[in-house]
């Protein structure tokens, strides 16, 4: 979710059948389920871009509209569930819902394997881009990584690891570190990420550097050992994660947006659930300048009345 300089937030999200991306619009953040919605792109039939498409991303570089996605070859298999590359979508309308996205290819990275949840900014001029990718001789599932961009679909330099899962609460059915996000506030870049498979266990991590650090020196990059965003049965919140960060309408408030499923059990693998929704609140900051996720709060979204 991101929140343009013409008034309006610009939303998308893994659509259930996972066949397609659209985008949203709305003055509000509420309005986003009944805002406009456009549909950007349809996967193909067969091929690299034919199943699973998922965790799209939107974002604004140079004037142009972008989509980070993932999409996989096919679901037939076991690894079908973990053959995705990642994509990029380009428009240069001024609305991305409307105008015609033009594909840029895939992202070229070290390795041809797993690789999903790309996310981009920009710092002191250099764009970067932050994205979950399998390493061949790594143990796991994926790791965080890092590189400058050349163009919004082309890395700059060599790829930099900057976090994989060491804690036992990343390691929960799979060992993953994904779903990173960047939030820029009080002389710290953040990078908040999810962790563990994608049932009840999947939780949210945090790394941050000093703005002036250098960003492609891992050691750079503290990580807490603790995660700061997790299942919440009191409030009904299961497996929230893979976040984004946005502000409020009055522009007074740093805004969470995650999804998070409202029930705990889940019949076959998680991952071909669809129903974790977008959920969003208010983050806070500590006297240090750390922020505060709190707890997920219940869902307060009323059912619609005949």
């Amino acid at each position: 979710m991101y929140k343009h300089t013409d008034g309006y937030y610009y939303f998308t999200a893994s659509v259930p059948e996972y066949d397609r991306i659209e985008v949203r619009r709305s003055r509000t953040i509420q309005g986003l389920a009944q805002g406009e919605v456009s549909v950007a792109w349809r996967k193909y039939e067969t091929g690299p871009m034919s199943a699973n498409i998922w965790a799209p991303e939107i974002h604004f570089i140079d004037g142009k509209w972008y989509i980070y996605f993932a999409a996989a070859r096919t679901t037939e298999t076991q690894d079908g569930l973990f053959d995705h590359r990642m994509f990029v979508l380009e428009n240069a309308s001024a609305n991305p819902l409307e105008g015609e996205w033009v594909e840029k290819g895939q992202i070229i990275t070290e390795w041809e394997s797993f690789a999903l949840d790309a996310t981009s900014f920009n710092h002191k001029g250099t764009q970067y881009l932050v994205w979950a990718q399998k390493d061949p001789s790594i143990k796991g599932n994926s790791n965080l990584y890092i590189a400058p961009l050349a163009n919004p679909w082309t890395l700059g330099a060599k790829q930099v690891m900057i976090t994989t899962p060491e804690y036992e609460w990343e390691k929960i059915g799979f060992l993953v570190n994904e779903g990173a996000a960047v939030l820029k506030r009080n002389g710290k870049i953040f990078i908040s990420f999810s962790g563990s498979a994608t049932d009840y266990n999947y939780c949210m991590g945090l790394l941050w550097a000093d703005e002036n650090a250098d960003l492609m020196d891992p050691a750079s990059w503290n990580k807490l050992p603790e995660p700061v965003f997790q299942t919440n049965e009191a409030n009904g919140q299961y497996g929230p994660g893979h976040n984004s960060f946005t502000v409020s309408e009055d522009g007074k408030h740093d805004v969470l947006v995650y999804h998070a499923r409202n029930y705990k059990e889940i019949v076959g693998d998680p991952l071909y659930d669809p129903n974790r929704h977008t959920r969003a609140q208010v983050l806070t900051w500590s006297e240090d300048g750390m922020p505060i996720f709190g707890v997920p709060v219940p869902d307060a979204k009323q059912e619609a009345k005949a």
